[in-house]
């Protein structure tokens, strides 16, 4: 059984922690709580003492050293924040560390779970959500909270999801068998997932690419983590951190990323090309650095790399799921969206993502829009927001282009 932390801020729905702690320990966690000075005016420290048997701390300077938050981040196999307030989801944003639980959450580097709770107003506030999405891009998995009656007689979308929710996401996490896997689960479904852009290398120095960063598969990756998938990302020279919970396998080149996506697509029922591919390769590699004059340019002989859609689409087995990605620009005679219609229908993927790309769109930390594509270039529908919400909005559509029983 798995080592857990569970932080507590201040707020009144520091109520529902107890009902997830004991959740928790009925499946045989061991549990320790960190809670918030300002939370214990919800909560006493009695309480947590009662009920876990430990020590309750909420200072770093402890007179138990295993207690210190060095040494619990160390303990902990997951941490889990609810409720989580605007106040500590602000420090953790920024790396501020004045209590216990604030200072463990940053010097712990496994999986983190936050359930926000807070009033519509300041859920809504632009600086909390640039900080929720600054946590979510250093890999922190959210919760959402509910909607319903609220403190002072308000109602709206902000209260603490119910404990039964925030366990249901603890064992996805942990890789336990939930109970209730939910209308678009991919619960025990296979998917193998390529992230990042492949590199062409020229010499020992230089090689053509592009700005793929990897964000997009990570985030497909999290999503599918979330509804219960075993999940295989191929990487291709990403820049963020991949989830812990999915296997990984670092490749460099177009025909390094080709060969373990056709070799892993055998045994694996779901697969999202999301890599971003160097379509042309040097025909030959120098094996020492070029050297160019400043008066004069450079000749390169260029060849095409393998079209590994294609190739994963002609080896497909029954009942598999095959996912493409189109990012396009556009040109003067062609706008983006018709140019990905017309790689939906030469390709004939179950399912195309297109997406408008270029220096400032696109690629990179920011939000995006995404066009679902069928085979005949029918559009299935779009979606938009952080990259996170939009990889939650393709994988339902999978769900339903696949007709996978939840």
């Amino acid at each position: 059984m798995a080592h857990i932390l569970l932080g507590v801020s201040g707020g009144i729905a520091a109520y529902k922690a107890v009902l997830l702690l004991r959740m928790l320990q009925g499946t045989g966690h061991q549990v320790r709580v960190i809670p918030t000075p300002a939370s214990l005016d919800f909560v006493g420290d009695r309480t947590w003492q009662a009920l876990t048997g430990e020590p309750v701390y909420t200072e770093t300077q402890v007179p138990d050293v295993r207690y210190d938050h060095i040494e619990m981040a160390r303990w902990a196999d997951l941490l889990v924040i609810a409720p989580l307030t605007a106040n500590t989801l602000g420090k953790l944003a920024n790396g501020l560390a004045d209590n216990l639980l604030t200072a463990t959450c940053l010097a712990f580097s496994g999986t983190k779970l936050m359930a926000p709770a807070m009033h519509p107003a300041m859920l809504n506030n632009p600086a909390v959500q640039r900080n929720a999405t600054l946590l979510t891009e250093a890999g922190c998995f959210f919760v959402d909270p509910g909607s319903g009656e609220l403190a002072h007689g308000d109602s709206g979308t902000g209260r603490l999801a119910e404990p039964e929710e925030i366990f249901h996401q603890v064992q996805l996490l942990l890789g336990e068998t939930a109970t209730d896997t939910g209308g678009n689960s991919l619960a025990g479904k296979r998917i193998l997932i390529s992230a990042g852009g492949t590199r062409e290398a020229l010499d020992p120095v230089r090689f053509l690419g592009n700005r793929s960063t990897g964000i997009m598969g990570r985030e497909l990756a999290r999503a599918a983590l979330c509804e219960g998938a075993q999940v295989t990302v191929v990487a291709a020279n990403v820049t963020v951190e991949l989830p812990k919970q999915a296997e990984i396998v670092t490749v460099e080149s177009t025909a390094e990323l080709a060969e373990e996506m056709l070799n892993r697509s055998r045994c694996s029922d779901i697969v999202i090309m999301a890599a971003a591919v160097a379509d042309l390769r040097p025909i030959a590699f120098s094996q020492a650095k070029i050297q160019t004059g400043f008066d004069r340019g450079l000749t390169l002989q260029l060849e095409a790399t393998e079209d590994i859609l294609a190739e994963l689409l002609q080896r497909r087995h029954e009942g598999q799921v095959i996912v493409g990605f189109a990012a396009e620009t556009g040109n003067a005679s062609q706008g983006f969206l018709e140019m990905g219609r017309a790689k939906a229908i030469r390709k004939g993927a179950d399912l195309l993502a297109v997406n408008k790309v270029g220096a400032s769109a696109g690629f990179g930390n920011r939000d995006t829009h995404l066009y679902f594509m069928g085979p005949d270039g029918e559009l299935l529908g779009e979606a938009s927001g952080t990259k996170f919400q939009v990889a939650q909005q393709l994988l339902a559509l999978v769900s339903q282009v696949s007709e996978i029983e939840p």
